[in-house]
């Protein structure tokens, strides 16, 4: 990167207010969940796509809807069942007797923000229907291709408690996602406010758009230019490289666990995150805590643990904090 291509410090002020106004509005609806907002936003500036673990009512609707309303963005929610087709999310070709020929009807995916409700309730060749249009950002319907809106975000949900009818996502389906988060409870304090917000009738009205599509889009360019010096490019390829040679570099008990690690999608996200997580921070350039910032929710989908891991107890994170322990930091 040249020095005519750094950011200057008035475009960084302009993308800080832009991120300050979805900031304060996400603040309005959602109360708490500052790692959630943060992983949103990521996967918004940088084009990936956000996969969400929680017990139910945890705001992930409120939240997604919530950042939707707030750039002006199409939303559409699916709720994922076994009986969900792909077209029912794609889309289909409908016969017009009338005009006597077929007419293309976009499905709910073709927004700008689309909510995958349980997408583990939906079959396998439902969730297969996905991938083109996370990977490619287009669906193809009756031969022909429709691309799909920028920016487009997918932002999958699934409930680790009711497994009863349901379908694991499979690991070409997980590598698509850029992050996976797990959410937790509010405190007690976040709680009361929630109530106390529900009572002054602030969730009841939809959030008025405080930025623009094209101010997204404008971030999303930005953002490809944060610099990101060498030390820290090597640092996230040792990091990759090690959750693919365990036992090289871990203990021998943790190693064990590990099946399959980390694909190169795992180091390419870490560096389009890391410059995203850099730029919320108003930076202009990366340093080696936003790479750390998003161990967890870049590795601990990718990183698959034997059977062995879950009969002890083990979790994703443990093996994730032993990956980056093993790694000298810049």
């Amino acid at each position: 990167m040249t020095s005519n291509d750094r950011i200057t410090p008035a475009e960084l002020a302009h993308a800080g207010d832009a991120i300050t106004r979805i900031t304060e509005a996400f603040a309005e609806k959602v109360v708490g969940q500052e790692r959630l907002r943060e992983s949103l936003l990521v996967g918004l500036i940088t084009g990936g796509h956000v996969l969400l673990e929680s017990v139910p009512g945890l705001a992930k609707t409120t939240a997604a809807e919530t950042l939707a309303q707030s750039i002006d963005g199409t939303f559409r929610r699916i709720q994922c069942t076994p009986d969900l087709l792909p077209s029912d999310i794609i889309g289909t070709q409908i016969y017009d007797a009338q005009h006597g020929e077929f007419r293309t009807q976009l499905g709910p995916v073709h927004a700008n923000l689309v909510l995958l409700d349980e997408i583990n309730r939906s079959s396998a060749k439902t969730q297969s229907a996905m991938l083109e249009a996370m990977q490619e950002r287009q669906t193809t319907i009756g031969g022909e291709q429709h691309k799909l809106p920028n920016p487009f975000l997918v932002i999958a949900t699934q409930n680790p408690i009711e497994q009863e009818g349901t379908y694991v996502l499979a690991e070409a389906q997980l590598d698509r996602f850029m992050l996976k988060d797990v959410l937790d409870y509010p405190t007690p304090a976040e709680e009361a406010q929630v109530l106390r917000r529900i009572d002054e009738g602030r969730f009841a009205a939809p959030s008025k758009p405080v930025a623009s599509l094209d101010d997204v889009l404008g971030v999303q360019r930005m953002v490809r230019r944060v610099y990101l010096d060498p030390a820290i490019t090597e640092y996230i390829v040792s990091l990759t490289y090690v959750t693919r040679h365990v036992d090289d570099y871990l203990p021998p008990e943790l190693a064990r666990l590990v099946e399959v690690g980390a694909s190169p999608r795992a180091a390419i996200h870490f560096a389009a995150g890391a410059r995203a997580i850099a730029l919320l921070h108003g930076r202009d350039h990366v340093i080696p805590e936003d790479v750390r910032a998003l161990g967890h929710r870049i590795l601990r989908h990718r990183m698959l643990l034997g059977f062995e891991a879950a009969a002890t107890g083990v979790k994703p994170e443990q093996l994730v904090d032993a990956v980056f322990a093993a790694v000298r930091t810049p």
